[in-house]
């Protein structure tokens, strides 16, 4: 899909200048973490972030964060479901780390400030089970509000520090890159374009689950981050694979809000509107399988019967407890006028989580020199093809903080520098495009032929109508924020489509219902991509982390060393 390298005309020498050691993009748990880490290594950093610090989809997270402490749990076990969820994709090596720090992660929220759930008795954590996991292993903060307590505590920290800035309301527009490296972004404030400069940027915007109607994500998830890295030059990889999760409320009207994973763990089931408790028909783990699996059996439960819903039933559960470990669900059901004590919550799949992104490595390094990915936006290889529950946060704290140290480190090496960039790309700007009217086509178009279950036919139609209506954005010039992000939505749109088109085998949560069985000979491996080239197919075999010549070549230490900043002045 042809579209341009930058999004805006522009010359940076005309624009106003700030210069950071570290630039970090979005303020969810993974630029937190990364911000703190590269100021505590002594760069003066500065995070943007689109809406306020606390919008993100950390913020709704209601699962916790996956750790291997319980007693009767170890790291191997956490390792072995790992791998087992992501359906022959994940690198196990990274796993294994990131599974590795695990327990250190969660010391380290507890530290900042996070208040754990906690056994009264003894102090220990209370924790939790959830789908695709073989033990309790799911620390939790406030039962299902963890995601709002880390981003609370973290941005709090983040606040303290005296080298370490947050400008909200700031859309990034561009990465910009001199001689193949990335050098800083264009930043749009306030309705003004600033340049800022960096030694090191650590991308954190999340995924792109708006790219589908029915979603889990806030109004800002629409793939910024992936969009502007594609753009830079970064690899992309196993942008087929969105994970959707399986138990989202769907009553007209409500909002799609997710119903935690956790439900499950403590004992809900999911029945048919005839009261058929039906997973058990399709895998012998029922509630407790991988979401892939669940959110499958749902959808191909919904296409028999004809059904629009299916009911997650948490009745058996006892009330005390469901008001402990499940408020937020509880909640929930009280808004739309159900005791779900008493009566099942409507459900159904929805998009949740990216789990392709940019390629990076254990320390965040990308296949762009001067650029870093933590978080959703990334693909560091935990994941595979299908996300284990709650391992998402962790991936945000451990490579987050690696990252941070990584980009301090770079930045002390490279400090920001001023460049001249022009830009005549994009041709003249244009307003007459209504791009929320586009934006929902787009996710109309993906939720209908690249959602849950996928097909040849389905996919190829999906790519002709998005080239049709490409024309309408890429390759201009568009005025506002909900423009560019209609351009990101669009690019990456085109992006998922090709690879799920590509990829013509089932595996984790890409279901080709043509081609319902692994084709381990053909597709155990990834699909990357690169702007300006085909996607290319890298085996198992041969596919690592990330590029390690690329790592190599860049000539910096990947361990967690302090750095001095660079000296640089903020915003």
């Amino acid at each position: 899909m042809d579209h341009s390298r930058y999004l805006q005309t522009f010359d940076t020498s005309q624009l106003p200048q700030v210069f950071v050691d570290v630039l970090v993009v979005g303020s969810g748990i993974a630029g937190h973490c990364a911000a703190l880490s590269a100021e505590a290594a002594g760069a003066r950093v500065l995070v943007v972030t689109k809406d306020t610090p606390l919008e993100s989809n950390t913020l709704y997270a209601q699962g916790g964060i996956a750790a291997a402490v319980g007693i009767s749990d170890s790291v191997d076990a956490h390792v072995t479901d790992t791998l087992r969820a992501g359906d022959g994709l994940c690198d196990e090596s990274v796993v294994r780390a990131i599974v590795g720090e695990a327990a250190e992660a969660v010391q380290y929220l507890a530290d900042a400030g996070v208040a754990f759930d906690r056994d009264p008795q003894s102090g220990s954590l209370r924790l939790g089970r959830e789908g695709g996991h073989s033990q309790r292993r799911v620390a939790h903060s406030h039962g299902d509000g963890t995601g709002l307590e880390f981003q609370r505590v973290l941005g709090a920290v983040v606040a303290e520090r005296r080298d370490l800035q947050v400008v909200s309301g700031s859309f990034v527009v561009d990465l910009l890159t001199v001689e193949e490296r990335c050098v800083g972004a264009m930043v749009l404030v306030a309705g003004e374009v600033r340049v800022v400069w960096a030694g090191a940027v650590v991308l954190a915007a999340g995924g792109a689950g708006r790219l589908f109607r029915e979603s889990t994500n806030p109004a800002v998830t629409t793939g910024d981050g992936l969009a502007m890295a594609y753009r830079a030059g970064a690899d992309l990889r196993d942008m087929e694979f969105m994970q959707f999760h399986p138990t989202v409320l769907y009553v007209p009207g409500a909002g799609r809000t997710l119903l935690s994973e956790a439900a499950r763990g403590e004992g809900a089931l999911l029945r048919d509107l005839r009261g058929h408790r039906f997973l058990p028909d399709y895998d012998e783990r029922a509630e407790l399988a991988p979401r892939d699996v669940v959110s499958r059996a749902i959808v191909s439960h919904l296409t028999e019967w004809g059904d629009a819903h299916v009911l997650l039933d948490l009745t058996a559960i006892d009330p005390a407890r469901l008001a402990l470990c499940l408020p937020g669900v509880v909640a929930t059901g009280r808004k739309i006028g159900i005791d779900v004590t008493r009566e099942p919550l409507p459900v159904r799949p929805a998009a949740h989580y990216t789990i392709g992104g940019v390629v990076c490595d254990l320390n965040g390094r990308t296949t762009l020199p001067g650029l870093l990915a933590a978080g959703e936006v990334s693909s560091s290889g935990l994941h595979g093809a299908n996300r284990l529950a709650s391992n998402a946060l962790l991936e945000g704290v451990v490579v987050g903080r690696r990252a941070g140290t990584a980009a301090a480190r770079e930045a002390a090496l490279r400090p920001s520098t001023q460049y001249t960039i022009t830009s005549t790309g994009p041709g003249r700007a244009r307003d007459d495009v209504d791009s929320l009217d586009l934006v929902q086509s787009i996710e109309s178009l993906l939720w209908r032929d690249a959602g849950v279950r996928r097909d040849g036919e389905g996919l190829a139609n999906a790519e002709r109508q998005l080239a049709a209506w490409a024309p309408l954005v890429l390759g201009r010039a568009m005025p506002h924020p909900a423009g560019m992000e209609a351009q990101n939505l669009c690019l990456l749109g085109g992006l998922l489509l090709r690879a799920a088109s590509l990829r013509r085998e089932t595996r984790g949560v890409h279901w080709r219902r043509d081609h319902p069985d692994h084709d381990e000979a053909r597709f155990l491996g990834h699909f990357h991509m690169r702007t300006g080239e085909a996607p290319r197919f890298i085996p198992l075999a041969s596919a690592v982390s990330c590029s390690q010549a690329a790592v190599a070549s860049q000539g910096v230490a990947t361990g967690r060393e302090s750095a001095p900043g660079s000296g640089g002045s903020g915003v």
